[in-house]
């Protein structure tokens, strides 16, 4: 069986390629693919060749957020059958490590990751018309899935995580500081917590017109109107909950003084050092709170998404076919304009 591959050589060496794929072994599903998100990360490995220390240093074929439909089926596979429509979890923690077994899974020793090039060899990925996966990564559909609503489950599931990170929201005031894909669907997920208000800070109003359909219930351009922040740090400050989803040095300081004494800062979004203004941390008694990941969040993602509870549709502002990938990343580079761009497959 045949499958194209969108597979990375190095910076800005990305290359559509056609090979074989196996049979299903035990345990294992063959998966057509339907939708695949590019996901900030593809895009550093594209453009920077890696992020941070971690380096791109042998092919890897991109990819970790997807949907497909099951095309075969391996031995011992119970619950899935051949036409299913899947979720795909890309994450696979050992299970036995000592992390796993704390039940911290997110922080697995030997977690295998689709798309990831921090083992080597490196995991590879999902934008490929075909894969081979363990059938215990698919979260079997009903057939009127919208498989292209269900791709957004792994960026989701992150977003999932990190309000559960943030502790109880229901009734707080919330700012997300990024209005990415992961700072729209943190918007989200605190809107479908109870969240009472929920504010989001962006460069570009075309984005921001996205987070406001998506649960935001003010927006602010802080490149034009960031004097509009100022009242938010009257008083020490104003909102009990920050998803700083940037990484933005002036972004986590605006943060920071826009939180009220015993806030929370949950930080989302990862770079390399960034300066963190200590003493209003420390004067207002703010924790700041890391997220990483998600376990059980991938399938409350899920059915988060297949129940409408949290409509992502509108966070999908382009899809290309795979034979397009590289016009598909240039258009998800350009932030001014897009959201979430996905790709689609030969077997949609």
């Amino acid at each position: 069986m045949k499958t194209r591959v969108c597979r990375l050589y190095g910076q800005n060496d990305l290359r559509i390629e056609t090979e074989e794929i196996g049979e299903p072994g035990s345990g294992q599903v063959v998966v057509g693919l339907a939708a695949g998100g590019i996901c900030g990360s593809d895009m550093h490995y594209l453009s920077d060749g890696g992020i941070g220390t971690i380096r791109v240093r042998e092919p890897i074929i991109l990819g970790h957020e997807a949907s497909g439909r099951v095309i075969a089926v391996g031995g011992g596979v119970a619950g899935l059958t051949a036409g299913v429509k899947v979720a795909i979890n890309p994450s696979r923690p050992c299970g036995t490590c000592a992390y796993c077994a704390e039940g911290l899974p997110m922080h697995c020793l030997n977690m295998r990751f689709n798309g990831s090039a921090i083992r080597l060899p490196h995991e590879q990925g999902l934008f490929r018309d075909r894969i081979v996966v363990d059938a215990a990564q698919c979260i079997p559909l009903k057939d009127d899935a919208d498989l292209g609503a269900v791709a957004c489950a792994e960026p989701l599931a992150v977003c999932l995580h990190a309000a559960n990170m943030a502790g109880e929201i229901r009734g707080k005031r919330v700012l997300v500081t990024g209005a990415g894909p992961i700072g729209i669907l943190c918007a989200a997920a605190a809107a479908s917590a109870g969240a009472a208000e929920i504010v989001v800070t962006d460069l570009h109003d075309a984005v921001l017109a996205v987070a406001k359909t998506m649960g935001a219930t003010r927006v602010i351009n802080v490149a034009r109107d960031g004097g509009e922040m100022d009242r938010y740090a009257e008083d020490k400050g104003y909102f009990h909950i920050a998803f700083e989803c940037s990484a933005a040095a002036p972004a986590i300081k605006s943060a920071i003084a826009s939180l009220r004494p015993r806030g929370t800062l949950v930080q989302v979004g990862v770079v390399g050092d960034t300066p963190m203004p200590i003493n209003a941390l420390v004067a207002k008694e703010i924790r700041v709170q890391g997220t990483h990941r998600f376990h059980e969040e991938f399938a409350a993602a899920v059915e988060a998404i297949t129940s409408g509870r949290i409509d992502v549709r509108p966070i999908i502002t382009a899809r290309y076919p795979l034979d397009r990938a590289a016009d598909a990343f240039k258009i998800a580079a350009d932030r001014s304009r897009s959201v979430k761009v996905h790709l689609t497959f030969e077997t949609s």
